[in-house]
């Protein structure tokens, strides 16, 4: 079964819901979370801390996330829907809309590739093709995802019902810190709670250079 284009049908039709998962309303506003705020606190401030660098947010949606990444900041999502929303969120960002498999830039052309809740979506081979596109761009990659958690299974396909009653299938992993850490080459925890993971990991790590510190 090949995940991707239902991916995509799945977040543009989401675009206008997407930001009541953060913010626990809509769908989510009885939904049983606990210690969901300060974790989602601790997410944002976790990437507000990275040092300031020219970031490609890949998958950057509505701009949620995109908006505490610090330095010049370029946002790509495949849903004009999505991007119309992170313009108005993100005046001073660079927004372009594109495959994140098939990213329109030249090699290096960033310091940093920023993902937040994308990875976890893609089976193989599209892991792979995002990985080896975001090396091609960029020596560093930071990953944000779904943590692991007992009520979830590591790999699943989840039915999923939005707000007009639409219906999809969608792949969707879970992590534990160091086996992303590990799954990306080499990396470095940068937050880890019940929600969420965050690893940073870089090219010369990933291509069997020295340890990640």
């Amino acid at each position: 079964m090949q995940p991707w284009p239902a991916v995509k049908e799945y977040y543009d039709t989401r675009a206008p819901e997407y930001d009541e998962w953060y913010r626990g309303a809509g769908l989510f506003a009885e939904r049983d979370r606990p210690h969901w705020d300060e974790a989602v606190g601790a997410l944002e401030r976790a990437i507000a801390a990275l040092p300031p660098a020219s970031t490609l947010d890949v998958a950057c949606g509505t701009g949620f996330l995109t908006r505490h990444l610090r330095g010049e900041v370029t946002g790509l999502d495949q849903s004009e829907r999505m991007l119309a929303i992170a313009r108005e969120r993100l005046p001073g960002a660079r927004l372009v809309q594109g495959d994140a498999l098939e990213l329109p830039f030249e090699d290096d052309a960033f310091d940093r590739v920023f993902t937040g809740h994308f990875y976890g979506h893609l089976e193989s081979p599209a892991r792979e093709r995002f990985l080896a596109e975001a090396r091609r761009v960029a020596p560093e990659m930071v990953v944000v995802d779904a943590a692991a958690r007992p009520d979830h299974e590591l790999e699943e396909w989840q039915d999923r019902v939005l707000g007009d009653g639409s219906r999809f299938q969608v792949y969707k992993r879970y992590f534990h810190p160091r086996d992303l850490a590990a799954e990306l080459g080499g990396g470095l925890v940068l937050q880890a709670n019940a929600w969420f993971v965050m690893v940073a990991s870089s090219r010369a790590v990933a291509s069997g250079g020295s340890e990640y510190r």
